[in-house]
């Protein structure tokens, strides 16, 4: 049955009689119900009920909502909106002015400035692309609208929600408790903010609504998630229509040879398909609306895998 449960370490089992038969004194014993017993929930032999009610309670709500259809954004949480980037580099650039020979820490910062700048460019795409796709998908029935989704922290995720918001549309936050904390963006829609504990049913969330995945450049949280939907469509564990955008040739050709796996023979040349590289918000768009008219919009079948 394996290891006890520490949580009733305090508990007795006593009889009610002594052991000479003398009844002991009565106390009531205190009834708490199994679900309300916020010990036993939050133990470890209660596991399995916290990830029911990570399944559960995302799926009730997104029910009410009745939001069937996702198109999710991933990318780094460290990119900076323009606006930030432009501050930020001001304010480096200052102290380094006022510095009488800057140390190489400063040097460093005032590189990094630069650089967060030049990334800067990726919020303000995502955040334009999330804008376009959902205000053309506002127009259509609403039963069949594709609702921007994000892993609901800062960076790109911010930039899709903040997109999205501004055409008017609802958005969605997958959030997840992390040991360095991660507060939910702004921009997220009353009551589509979600938090998670367990990596894997934020995950499943991810990928099983999703009718597309724009993927933006990141570390080492987007390519988990980039290729673990890749392996799952070149397995055949997720069946459905799901395009793929890896978003930003400059930055993907740089950090993935592609053309290397299959050189190696590690994937094949077919796998390519499974995903498509762009790098301009016009182009994105186009693809994905074609994609979502072709296969969705005016269809009564729901996709999930």
């Amino acid at each position: 049955m394996g290891e006890k449960n520490s949580i009733y370490n305090s508990y007795t089992t006593e009889s009610a009689f002594h052991s000479n038969g003398h009844p002991r004194e009565y106390k009531k014993p205190q009834l708490v119900k199994a679900y309300t017993n916020d010990e036993f929930l939050n133990s470890g032999d209660a596991r399995v009920i916290r990830i029911l009610a990570e399944y559960l309670e995302v799926e009730s709500r997104l029910k009410h909502f009745e939001i069937k259809d996702t198109v999710v954004f991933y990318g780094s949480a460290r990119v900076l909106s323009q606006v930030e980037a432009e501050e930020k580099l001001q304010e480096v650039r200052g102290r380094v002015a006022l510095a009488n020979g800057p140390s190489e820490e400063l040097l460093q910062e005032l590189q990094e400035a630069e650089r967060g700048l030049k990334f800067s460019r990726y919020y303000e795409d995502a955040r334009s692309l999330a804008y376009q796709l959902a205000k053309w998908s506002k127009d259509l029935k609403e039963d069949r609208r594709f609702i921007v989704c994000s892993g609901g922290g800062p960076g790109i995720m911010e930039a899709a929600n903040r997109g999205a918001a501004e055409a008017g549309a609802p958005t969605i936050g997958m959030n997840i408790s992390l040991p360095f904390e991660q507060a939910p963006n702004p921009y997220i829609s009353e009551n589509l903010s979600f938090e998670f504990h367990y990596f894997f049913i934020r995950k499943f969330w991810f990928v099983y609504l999703a009718k597309a995945l724009v993927v933006f450049p990141g570390g080492f949280g987007t390519f988990d998630e980039l290729f673990e939907l890749l392996t799952l469509r070149q397995t055949l564990k997720v069946t459905k229509p799901l395009h793929v955008i890896i978003y930003g040739k400059e930055f993907w050709q740089q950090v993935v040879n592609f053309d290397k796996l299959v050189e190696w023979g590690v994937i094949s040349s077919k796998d390519l398909e499974l995903f498509h590289i762009v790098d301009e918000v016009g182009e994105a768009f186009i693809t994905l609306r074609n994609h979502f008219e072709r296969e969705f919009v005016g269809k009564a079948k729901y996709w999930h895998w």
